[in-house]
């Protein structure tokens, strides 16, 4: 299923191969994000030019499209994306998650987060219980509730068919103070026993390690999800200063967990994937990681090259016949027809191209400094390929 080939003499960085039903991962490996069942601005035929192994959808979206019933005859994620490659989706308990706390203290995405008054830990959205979580999906008053737990993430991810799939978990962010933290944890222990009673299928299950930004709770956690027979792990709660942390948390809560964590089993980390996280999660162990950045980013114009990024809608690009990136060989680059000028006129146009041309580069991008950072493992040459790339950064 999963096997180290070789681990780099200087860090915890290693080469791996992660083999699932719908083909073989090289890791470290980037996982593109396709949240509703698809890679944004992308047709089926256009992944496999992006250099693409791995992609990750969102349970919790899913569900809420299709539907129990829906769910009930759903022919499954590989047939309906079109993608015969490897796949993952997450357990749905972020999501849930961040309709709650995080929306009472406005902690969410390009807010800036306080921590969490009493008076408002018993007006959040969710309501979390040991058997499960209750919310608001629309976070209106008088909404009519749902409910997520355990055994039934587990039936919806079986039912998506994805070859790996995620235990249910509840995040915690700085703001949450330890007591409040602990309990999560201990949540999230419970439940990853549930998941793995619940599993009947023959997919990959990944616990999860939280405990939040407190190095005892992380080594806990991760001494009591790594006890149990999944067949990976992820490591859970990591966030930037978005949500009231930093990216220093993030790599402290990697070197409390990690090395805890059986060493013949993948870890995946959530939501992080600029480029000098690639290489601070690889340094510490990580094997695959997901992130909207390369999708996200190309719809609004960003490009990354290998000497560093630009937004292609600026006027300055207006009358550039150069291509997107001379050294690149993604199929945009690779081609005579495409230069700046015309990317930059089909944005401006707001052509569908725009984004499909750019999401393309973006994503192939992403995907070779992946294969850069597997060669340079292979080769002993890790450190001075970090140095390189992040001096250009």
């Amino acid at each position: 299923m999963f096997k180290v080939l070789k681990e780099d003499a200087s860090s915890r960085a290693r080469l791996g191969v992660l083999e699932t039903k719908h083909g073989i991962v090289e890791t470290p490996a980037y996982v593109i994000v396709g949240t509703h069942g698809a890679v944004r601005c992308l047709e089926p035929e256009d992944l496999p030019g992006t250099k693409t192994q791995l992609i990750i959808a969102n349970t919790y979206h899913l569900w809420r499209e299709l539907g129990d019933e829906g769910l009930q005859g759903f022919t499954g994620l590989h047939a309906t994306m079109g993608w015969q490659g490897p796949l993952m989706t997450d357990s749905g308990g972020f999501q849930v998650f961040s309709l709650g706390f995080l929306r009472d203290i406005g902690a969410r995405r390009g807010g800036t987060g306080k921590e969490v008054p009493k008076e408002k830990e018993s007006q959040s959205w969710v309501r979390i219980t040991p058997a499960g979580v209750y919310f608001k999906p629309g976070g209106e008053e008088g909404e009519e509730e749902s409910y997520l737990d355990a055994e039934l993430s587990i039936r919806i991810q079986e039912q998506l068919g994805a070859d790996i799939i995620v235990a249910f978990d509840e995040p915690t962010a700085p703001l949450h103070n330890r007591d409040y933290t602990a309990k999560a944890m201990e949540r999230t222990h419970e439940w990853a026993k549930r998941s793995l009673e619940a599993r009947e299928s023959k997919q990959l299950l990944y616990g999860v390690v939280q405990g939040g930004a407190f190095e005892e709770l992380r080594k806990e956690s991760a001494r009591v999800i790594g006890a149990m027979p999944f067949d990976g792990f992820a490591i859970g709660g990591t966030y930037g200063d978005a949500y009231g942390g930093t990216k220093a948390d993030t790599w402290k809560m990697l070197e409390w967990s990690v090395p805890i964590l059986p060493s013949g089993k993948p870890r995946h980390l959530f939501g992080v994937g600029q480029i000098d996280d690639i290489f601070e999660a690889v340094e510490r162990g990580i094997d695959t990681f997901d992130c909207v950045i390369p999708t996200r980013e190309a719809r609004h114009g960003r490009l990354w090259t290998q000497s560093g990024h630009f937004d292609i809608t600026k006027g300055a690009y207006a009358s550039d016949e150069g291509k997107i990136d001379e050294t690149c060989s993604c199929p945009v680059c690779a081609g005579e027809e495409i230069r700046k000028k015309d990317l930059h006129e089909l944005f401006k146009s707001k052509n569908f191209d725009a984004g499909r041309f750019a999401t393309i580069h973006n994503v192939f991008f992403f995907n070779s400094l992946l294969g850069q950072i597997r060669e340079a493992i292979k080769n002993d040459a890790f450190p001075e390929l970090k140095k390189k790339i992040l001096g250009k950064f």
